[in-house]
Formats: C-alpha cells, structure tokens, sequence
C-alpha cells in the first residue's frame, strides 16, 4: 500500500556544527535526521494525526534482547495494558523492502510475540497480522486502526 507521507512537516534545526537534527514527538527530543527518520518521523505523524494512534503508546528504539544479542526496535506500538502490539520497522525510500526486512522484523517478534508488523520505506508500507494459532503471518490490506488492532 502507499501512504502519502511528504504531507506531513517536520520540525528540524541544524546544530553549531552544521548537523540537521528532526524533533521526535514520542522521544520529547531532537535527533539526527536521516532518510529513514524522516520515513519514521512522518509515518508516526500519520499514525497519530490520521489513524488516532494514541501517541502515549507508542515508542521509538525500543531496545530487546534476542538471542543473548542487543536489538532495537524501530517503534513498537503498545496496548492498554502496556503489552507490544505491534512493531513497526522503517527503511530509508531508496532502500527495497525485501525478504531481508522481513526477516528482520520476524527475528525482533521472536522476543516480543505482537500481533501486527509494519514494514515501510515511506513508498510502499507493508502490514501483516501474526496468526499464531496456525502459524502464519497474512498481510493485510491497508493498516487496521488501533480499535481494530485491539480486538484481533
């Protein structure tokens, strides 16, 4: 699916070194501005601007430990109960989404067991629901709203 996400504007300044730097609402400060937080940074606007995502439940680099090695998810969306609901990997727009992002995204479920994954590069975004029951993972069209998302 494909989202317009250059709709949304992003707060940047640029550090006395000459670095540029976008705000990150969730994280409360600014960070380094790269291709692929401008891909988060604009995709978190969406969720919490179109999709009335509650912004409180949702985290940026949440750290994991999968396999006895450090990890970090890109943004993990929680439940009412504070739970993972689902994790959201963000790519840069030049790079592909392959078979690689994917198994990315599946090593950190590994840990957190959620029940919706978000693959995006701010071009093609991908959404896919974990039916653990039967062991398979079904993309989906469109990204459920956060309601939605509750009662699968």
């Amino acid at each position: 699916m494909e989202i317009n996400l250059s709709k949304y504007t992003l707060r940047l300044r640029k550090t006395p070194t000459g670095m540029i730097e976008v705000y990150d609402k969730l994280r409360k400060k600014y960070v380094a501005y790269t291709p692929e937080e401008d891909v988060r940074q604009r995709f978190i606007e969406f969720l919490t601007v179109d999709m009335l995502f509650p912004g409180g439940l949702i985290c940026n680099e949440i750290g994991i430990v999968q396999n006895g090695i450090k990890r970090r998810c890109d943004t993990v969306i929680l439940d009412r109960n504070g739970e993972p609901l689902t994790i959201i990997e963000y790519k840069a727009p030049h790079i592909t989404i392959t078979q690689r992002v994917f198994d990315q995204i599946y090593r950190y479920n590994t840990v957190l067991k959620v029940k919706y994954l978000i693959v995006t590069n701010g071009i093609k975004t991908y959404c896919c629901r974990n039916d653990y029951e039967n062991n398979k993972c079904l993309f989906v069209n469109g990204i459920p709203s956060y309601e939605e998302m509750l009662k699968q």
